[in-house]
């Protein structure tokens, strides 16, 4: 079972960047689909950025960080990043690495196993 573990979380000031890192624990075989998912008290789940590395890397964002973030993967090491640039305060949530059944439609319904999440604040 692929059992992700998230790093790279901290404390920035607005404008600035982090970079997350998603590695497995366990088994590592690659995955249909990867994906980030944010959330924070008081707020819905928000699905953040997905990657499917078994169909050429296609990636996938939601409005509110597209053009900001970027997901990748690198296969030989088969983690997965979250470059976060342009950081504002209402990114500020704990940010979960998951497992994902399918990166098409709304894939956030279709979790499978996510880590402890890394928690990111932002302040202005």
């Amino acid at each position: 079972q692929w059992q992700p573990v998230e790093s790279g979380g901290g404390s920035v000031q607005d404008g600035g960047s982090l970079t997350l890192s998603c590695a497995p624990s366990g088994s590592a075989y690659t995955q249909n689909c990867m994906g980030w998912f944010r959330q924070s008290p008081g707020k819905e789940r928000e699905g953040v950025a997905a990657i499917s590395p078994i169909y050429g890397g296609r990636t996938y964002y939601s409005d509110s960080v597209k053009g900001r973030f970027a997901i990748s993967h690198d296969s030989a090491k088969n983690r997965f990043y979250l470059q976060m640039n342009s950081l504002k305060p209402e990114d500020s949530a704990t940010y979960y690495c998951a497992t994902v059944r399918t990166c098409a439609g709304d894939w956030l319904r279709y979790l499978e196993n996510w880590g402890r999440g890394t928690l990111v604040t932002v302040s202005s």
